[in-house]
């Protein structure tokens, strides 16, 4: 389970006379509409960056921060270079399938002569790929893959047993994409002339089906393969493909973890590719090599977990020597170390009590290291340089906020993109030593309107839970906030493991709705407890095997702990979450009962029997296992103790947190005599939205809260 990432969307701009204060129908027009730069990536010559505009892909230059002129004419979702910029991927349209996966039509463009080839004919494919030599470009279509020669146009295909709902080459099933965080599961080595893809057989996972109304006289059926925790997956295994020969060779993994293959990596060999293996329970991963003239595999390392391993953010980068960094939280925080090519540890490159949250690559000139950390504070994120062989660090963005960074390829700029608790998005040009060099965008005039309308900023704050741990908040007060006064209080989290909502970051989407709240008369409150990120391993591993239990014990220790404080009303607290903090607000509601007084769950997980085998197993193993871990932590459990106001809302073709879960606690509730509000919202899926659906939603929400808080 990903976390949801929760903006409240844009219906283009309407016209209103306009109150000044944050409201929803300013929220819903577009009038905070703010600005960014889509689609940077930098130029081989380390002096130019391509950007997305609307005339086409756009060349401006580091130096002068002029544009130089347009690389593409025309309208585009996104593009590719192959390696060395002499061709450019471009893709049309799109079809979204699942969270990352989708249907693409894409043209190559080949800059240098101007002639246009389309791929596949024109139809549709997923996860296409340039070969590093960038003659030819790899592509999945009806779950088999193929290749395209760009001279002479040729397909070739590689697989021929792809098939819906049985065999899939190349391309993540449900539950891979969703929880390893990437449809593509193939890779060309280095010397283009061999393809190491993973092959999907999910003939035997059991199928989810939903209902999907669409205005039809008779609903359809819509039937997917999903393993919910404890079922079966899909049987996987790698396969060789080398494009001279036309040859494919099953490559023998018996001998190593090969459970689960969550990523397929490029090595700096031109003969070899690199994958990562894991076990059921994702405490252990293998690093694999295999050599693809001759088929062999060798382990390069092996990294184990007492808890469990981010198998959904893995980060393995080989160096031109063909050693490589590899990111482990062996030492209680994620540090990043660096081994030789034959997997021998050179060294730990960087150490302390923060952790790297993004790898940005690695300069072979200077020998640094360009990560993203937490160096400054949990909740700040940072861009640094680090060198691999005396250590010696600097930070180059500022050191507050959230900070990401888009480098030059030679490193000798960047683009830093900062925001703040109080600041939306700003956009500058650095050089490679941190030094500004321009703005290039910003966003203030949304926020100039937002403090026109009485905007409420964050104040950071920590807050004590029962075992002595000084927990991460942000508290919202109205503009008028009088300490005499007592306030009823609107707990909003989502404590899934490793999220982070108690950020010092912008947050244009729910942060406005709480502003609305904040207006209306409610402090709005956000506590990231135990199993959250970024504060190290003994903070975040603590709920292994018991998913949900401390999470919630820390969301009711902190009620009451703001319960007591002289500015809030401790008979009117409620809460809020969606996806895994629709799960936390439905056990508040009921484990908590005698402290929330009215709680909204949307698309909760109600039962961790009805999620996916990877995440959910991941956290608490099977639930042949380990039943308690499952049963003593579900809110339909305890569905006999809800004595506040409760709004359970769910999408009904949700494909990711079931229907079944709501319809699963709503008889618990049914038969326990208890009375709530439930709101179903036709055909849509864990984001529910489209259309009028978000401000529906939304309003509805307001309502609930209005009334009964």
């Amino acid at each position: 389970m990903k976390k949801l990432f929760l903006t409240l969307g844009f219906l283009g701009m309407m016209h209103f006379g306009f109150a000044q204060e944050i409201t929803l129908e300013k929220i819903y027009s577009g009038y905070y509409r703010g600005k960014n730069i889509a689609g940077i990536a930098s130029l081989k010559n380390g002096e130019n960056y391509a950007v997305i505009e609307r005339g086409g892909i756009a060349k401006y230059s580091y130096k002068t921060t002029e544009k130089v002129g347009n690389i593409v004419d025309g309208s585009f979702e996104s593009y590719i270079f192959s390696d060395d910029e002499s061709k450019i991927l471009l893709q049309k349209e799109s079809e979204p399938i699942y969270r990352h996966s989708f249907l693409g039509k894409f043209d190559v463009k080949d800059l240098t002569s101007g002639k246009i080839i389309s791929l596949n004919n024109g139809n549709f494919v997923q996860e296409p790929k340039f070969s590093p030599n960038g003659k030819l470009v790899a592509f999945i279509s009806d779950n088999n893959l193929f290749y395209q020669d760009l001279e002479s146009g040729k397909i070739t295909q590689i697989t021929n047993d792809g098939k819906k709902n049985s065999v899939i080459n190349g391309l993540g099933d449900w539950v891979y994409e969703e929880e390893f965080g990437h449809a593509d599961f193939y890779q060309w080595n280095k010397g283009s002339d061999a393809i190491i893809f993973v092959r999907f057989d999910e003939s035997q996972v059991p199928e989810m089906n939903m209902q999907m109304y669409n205005k039809s006289l008779y609903p359809t059926d819509y039937r997917f393969k999903y393993p919910k925790a404890g079922e079966k997956n899909s049987e996987v295994s790698a396969h060789l493909y080398q494009v001279n020969s036309g040859k494919t060779i099953h490559l023998d993994l018996a001998g190593f973890e090969n459970y689960y293959i969550p990523q397929v990596f490029s090595t700096a060999k031109n003969d070899e590719v690199a994958i990562a293996t894991s076990n059921r329970h994702q405490n252990k991963v293998e690093i694999l090599k295999i050599n693809t003239a001759s088929g062999t595999v060798s382990k390069l390392l092996t990294e184990t977990d007492q808890a469990w391993i981010d198998t959904d953010n893995l980060t393995l980068e080989f160096l031109e020597d063909n050693s490589f960094l590899w990111a482990s939280e062996r030492s209680g925080f994620r540090h990043l170390y660096w081994y030789d090519a034959k997997g021998k540890l050179n060294k730990q490159v960087t150490k302390g009590n923060w952790e790297i949250t993004d790898y940005y690559g690695f300069n072979p000139k200077t020998k640094e290291v360009f990560l993203q950390t937490t160096e400054k504070g949990s909740i700040n994120k940072v861009v640094s340089k680090f060198n691999i062989s005396s250590g010696k660090s600097v930070l180059l963005s500022q050191a507050e906020g959230n900070n990401r960074a888009d480098f030059s390829k030679n490193f000798q700029y960047f683009i830093e993109t900062n925001s703040t608790a109080k600041k939306p998005f700003t956009y500058t040009l650095k050089d490679g030593n941190g030094k500004f060099v321009k703005e290039l965008q910003n966003n203030d005039a949304i926020l100039s309107k937002l403090n026109a309308d009485n905007l409420v900023t964050k104040e950071f704050m920590m807050i004590p839970n029962e075992a002595g741990d000084q927990m991460n908040a942000y508290i919202m007060k109205p503009k008028d906030f009088d300490p005499n006064k007592k306030y009823p209080l609107f707990m909003f989290q989502y404590s899934g493991p490793g999220s982070q909502q108690v950020s010092n970051s912008w947050d244009g989407g729910n942060g406005l709705w709480f502003n609305h709240l904040v207006q209306k008369g409610y402090i709005v409150v956000c506590v990231d407890g135990r199993g959250t990120g970024y504060r190290g391993t003994k903070y975040k591993k603590v709920t292994y095997k018991n998913l949900g239990k401390y999470e919630i014990e820390d969301q009711i220790a902190a009620a009451k702990w703001l319960g007591n404080q002289s500015y809030i009303d401790k008979s009117r607290i409620g809460i809020f979450g969606w996806s895994y903090g629709g799960y936390m607000a439905s056990l508040a509601m009921t484990k908590g009962a005698d402290v929330f007084k009215a709680g909204i769950a949307v698309a909760p997980v109600t039962n961790w029997r009805y999620y996916d085998s990877i995440y959910t197993e991941r956290f608490l193993q099977t639930p042949q296992e380990n039943p308690e871990g499952y049963d003593q932590n579900s809110p339909t459990t305890f569905a006999n103790l809800l004595k506040g106001k409760f709004l359970l809302i769910h999408g009904t073709a949700d494909d990711n947190v079931h229907f079944q879960n709501s319809m699963e606690f709503s008889e618990a509730l049914i038969q326990n005599n208890k009375q709530f509000e439930f709101m179903a919202y036709p055909d849509k899926n864990h984001g529910i939205y489209g259309g009028q659906t978000r401000p529906q939603l939304y309003k509805k929400m307001t309502d609930f809260i209005l009334e009964n808080l």
